[in-house]
C-alpha cells in the first residue's frame, strides 16, 4: 500500500530526499510521518504533516529535515540536509487514510528505506 524510496549511502553533510507514495483506492489522506529506527534503538517519530498543513519536528531534525506532502500524488517526501551520522537508520513512513468517503481510518506503513550516513 505504501512504497517508501530513496534511501542511500551518503556522507556527513550531504542530503537525501525520501519519498513515500500511496497507492490503490484512496479517498483522503490525513496525518503522515516518517519514523526512522537506528540500530539497536526503537523506532521514533523523526517528523509529521496534519492534513492542515502544520508539521512537527523531533527537536534533533530541526533545520535539517522537512516534510512535505502533495495531496494529489498521494505522495509525501521528507528532505533531508546537512545529514549527519546520528541520522542513520531505517526511515518508515506512515499514512492515516480513508478508502472511501464515510469509511474509517486506517494507518499503514512503508516497508522502510535505509539511510546511512558515513563520517
Amino acid at each position: 500500500q505504501l512504497q517508501a524510496s530513496g534511501g542511500g549511502l551518503v556522507q556527513a553533510g550531504e542530503s537525501l530526499r525520501l519519498s513515500c507514495v500511496a497507492s490503490g483506492s484512496i479517498f483522503s489522506i490525513n496525518a503522515v510521518g516518517w519514523y526512522r529506527q537506528a540500530p539497536g534503538k526503537e523506532r521514533e517519530l523523526v517528523a509529521r504533516a496534519t492534513s492542515g498543513g502544520s508539521t512537527d519536528y523531533t527537536d534533533s531534525v530541526k533545520g535539517r529535515l522537512t516534510i512535505s506532502r502533495d495531496n494529489a500524488k498521494n505522495t509525501v517526501y521528507l528532505v533531508m540536509n546537512s545529514l549527519e551520522p546520528e541520522d542513520t537508520g531505517v526511515y518508515y513512513c506512515n499514512m492515516g487514510l480513508k478508502h472511501t468517503r464515510w469509511g474509517p481510518r486506517y494507518h499503514y506503513w512503508g516497508h522502510g528505506t535505509l539511510v546511512t550516513v558515513s563520517s
